[in-house]
């Protein structure tokens, strides 16, 4: 299972808003596929996926704030099941 992070865009940002998932639950995503938009204090940056995969869970939904290295959501494949940890 693939993490996806809230990733640092600038020497000075600690946290980002999560503006819009452009991918949602269920959804597939090809390696390089803009998985989600964040709002930092100076711009408007989007979050890349690393693998091909289905977008398995969102955990901060849109509108929400989360500190850098916050984990944002999970891609894995189409079979791969969510430890119990995350998958509630």
């Amino acid at each position: 299972m693939h993490e996806v992070i809230m990733l640092k865009f600038g020497q000075t940002m600690e946290e980002g808003a999560v503006c819009k998932w452009l991918k949602q639950e269920g959804d597939w995503v090809s390696a390089g596929d803009a998985v989600v938009e964040v709002e930092t204090d100076k711009s408007t940056v989007e979050i890349c996926s690393e693998v091909s995969g289905v977008l398995k869970r969102i955990l901060v939904p849109e509108g929400k704030t989360a500190p850098v290295l916050t984990l944002l959501g999970y891609v894995g494949e189409a079979n791969e099941e969510l430890s119990p940890e995350v998958s509630g």
